[in-house]
C-alpha cells in the first residue's frame, strides 16, 4: 500500500515538473514578449530573460526588436516629365510597440514592403526625372514620410529610406550623354577663349614694355633661337627683322608709282611745247642778213639765277583745241 502510495506521488512529482518545463519560455535581449492568454491580450509585455506561461492556456508572441533592412523590389513608372523608369529602394525600419505590431495589423513586414512599393510609385509619378537623379535627398525624406504615417498605427518606426538605382531607357541615356558632352565642350571654349583673352592682355602689357626699351625685344628674339636650337641641333635659325620687310613693301610700291608720275609728266611737257610753238614769231635777222641770236625765252617751270627759288603750284593741264579734237561734232 505504502509503495503504491510513493509511486502515484513519484509519478504526480514528475508530470508535474513536466508541466512546469513545458511553460518555460527565454527571451532574447533583442526581442519582446507578448502573452495572449485564452485569446486575450495580457497588459504585461515579458522582458528578456526566463519567463513562464500557463501551458495550454498562454500563447507567447515573440516579436524582433532590431532594425530590418527590406529591399524594395523595382518599380516602373512614369515621371511627371513622360520618362518611364525603373527604381528600386531600401527601408530600414524596427518595430517600437511590440503589442501594436501582434494585435494592429497580421504581418508587419509584409504590410511595410506593400505600402514601401506603393508609395515609390507615388513618388516617381509627382518627380521629374532630374529630381530622381540629383535630388534624391528630398524625394527620400518624402518617401519616408508617406510611408511613416500609417506605419505609425502598426508599433513600426520608419527609421530611413533610400532610393537605390534608377534605370533608364537606352535612348534616355544616349540623350543624356550628348547633353553632358555638348555641356562640356562648351565649357571648354568657354575657359580656352577666356584663356585667350588673358593671353592678349598680357602679350599687349608686354608689348608696351618692349617698345620702350628695343633691346628687350633683341634680348627676347635671342632667347627664342636658344630655345629652338636647343630642341633640335640641326635646325639653323636666321632671324629676319619685319622693318625689313616694311622697307621692301614700300620702295617696291614707289617703283610701281613712278611709270605713271613720269608718264603723266611726258604728256604735259608736249602740250606745253605744242603750244609755245603756235604763239612764238620768227626771228629778225640782222643787217648783213646773218641771223642774230636772240634772247631765249624761259621755258615753264624754270627759274632765272636773279628770280628766287619758289616752288611753283602745279598747272592744270591744258584743254585742247578744236584742232586736236579727232572728231568734231558740229
Amino acid at each position: 500500500m505504502v509503495e503504491g502510495l510513493v509511486i502515484a506521488l513519484v509519478a504526480v512529482l514528475c508530470a508535474g515538473a513536466l508541466y512546469v518545463a513545458s511553460g518555460a519560455r527565454v527571451i532574447r535581449q533583442y526581442e519582446r514578449g507578448v502573452v495572449l492568454r485564452l485569446g486575450r491580450l495580457r497588459d504585461d509585455v515579458r522582458l528578456p530573460g526566463f519567463t513562464m506561461v500557463v501551458p495550454g492556456i498562454d500563447r507567447l508572441r515573440k516579436v524582433n526588436m532590431q532594425i530590418v533592412t527590406m529591399p524594395v523590389p523595382a518599380q516602373d513608372g512614369i515621371t511627371r516629365d513622360n520618362v518611364t523608369v525603373r527604381v528600386d529602394a531600401v527601408i530600414y525600419f524596427k518595430v517600437v510597440d511590440p503589442t501594436n505590431a501582434v494585435i494592429a495589423v497580421e504581418d508587419y513586414r509584409f504590410a511595410v514592403s506593400q505600402m514601401a512599393q506603393t508609395s515609390l510609385r507615388s513618388i516617381i509619378g509627382k518627380s521629374d526625372l532630374d529630381d530622381l537623379l540629383s535630388n534624391r535627398e528630398k524625394l527620400n525624406q518624402g518617401l519616408e514620410v508617406m510611408i511613416d504615417s500609417p506605419a505609425v498605427s502598426w508599433g513600426v518606426q520608419i527609421d530611413r529610406v533610400e532610393i537605390k538605382d534608377v534605370s533608364l531607357p537606352e535612348t534616355m541615356k544616349r540623350s543624356m550623354a550628348r547633353q553632358a558632352e555638348a555641356d562640356r565642350e562648351r565649357r571648354a571654349r568657354v575657359i580656352n577663349a577666356d584663356a585667350e583673352l588673358q593671353a592678349s592682355k598680357k602679350l599687349a602689357q608686354a608689348a608696351g614694355e618692349m617698345s620702350a626699351q628695343p633691346a628687350a625685344l633683341q634680348l627676347r628674339l635671342l632667347q627664342t633661337v636658344v630655345a629652338v636650337a636647343a630642341e633640335k641641333n640641326s635646325t639653323l635659325v636666321l632671324p629676319f627683322p619685319v622693318e625689313l620687310l616694311r622697307f621692301l613693301e614700300r620702295a617696291q610700291q614707289q617703283q610701281q608709282q613712278q611709270p605713271a608720275v613720269e608718264q603723266a609728266g611726258t604728256g604735259r611737257t608736249g602740250r606745253q611745247s605744242s603750244v609755245n610753238g603756235a604763239t612764238t614769231q620768227p626771228s629778225s635777222s640782222s643787217g648783213n642778213g646773218s641771223p642774230l641770236p636772240e634772247a631765249e625765252a624761259p621755258l615753264p617751270g624754270t627759274r632765272t639765277s636773279e628770280e628766287p627759288a619758289v616752288p611753283s603750284a602745279p598747272t592744270p593741264p591744258a584743254a585742247p583745241s578744236s584742232a586736236e579734237q579727232p572728231f568734231a561734232h558740229h
